[in-house]
C-alpha cells in the first residue's frame, strides 16, 4: 500500500488496533485499543495511567500496532514506533477520548465516552511512527 492507502486503511471505520508492548520479564503483551491516526502523523489513544501497557511503554517505548481487515481476502497494517506518555493535559485527554468515542461508538455517544474516559487516572499515549508494513489482499 502507498502511504495514503495505509493511512486510509487504519482510519477506516472502527477497526481496533492491537498494541504490542514488552513486559518487564520480556514476555509480549498484545491488547486491543481504540486509536486515532491524526493529521500530524501521530497515533494517539487514551488509557489508564497505571495500566500494564503504560507501565511497559514507560520502561520500553518501542511498540507495534497492528490493524487488520478480518474478512477475505485479508489486509493489514503493522506500525512500529516509539510511544510516549505525555504529562496529562485535561483538554487533550478529553479531545482524544471524545474523538475515539465518536469513531468507535458513533458521534451521538462521543460525549458519553469522553465523560467516562477523560477522568482522573487516565492519560493519552502517543506513538511516533518509524516503520510501516502494509499488505492488501494477502490471501488473493
Amino acid at each position: 500500500m502507498t502511504d495514503g492507502e495505509w493511512q486510509a486503511f487504519v482510519r477506516h471505520g472502527n477497526r481496533t488496533g492491537k498494541l504490542g508492548v514488552v513486559r518487564p520479564d520480556g514476555r509480549p503483551l498484545v491488547v486491543p485499543v481504540w486509536f486515532l491516526l491524526e493529521d500530524d502523523g501521530v497515533i494517539r489513544f487514551q488509557t489508564g495511567e497505571e495500566s500494564a501497557k503504560v507501565r511497559a511503554i514507560r520502561r520500553e517505548p518501542r511498540v507495534c500496532l497492528t490493524v487488520d481487515d478480518e474478512t477475505p481476502p485479508y489486509s493489514f497494517v503493522l506500525v512500529e514506533g516509539i510511544a510516549s506518555v505525555p504529562e496529562v493535559d485535561d483538554a487533550e485527554l478529553w479531545r482524544v477520548a471524545h474523538a475515539c468515542g465518536a469513531r468507535y461508538m458513533g458521534a451521538d455517544r462521543a460525549d458519553e465516552f469522553a465523560r467516562r474516559n477523560a477522568v482522573a487516572g487516565e492519560c493519552t499515549v502517543e506513538i511516533r511512527i518509524e516503520r510501516v508494513v502494509a499488505e492488501r489482499d494477502v490471501s488473493a
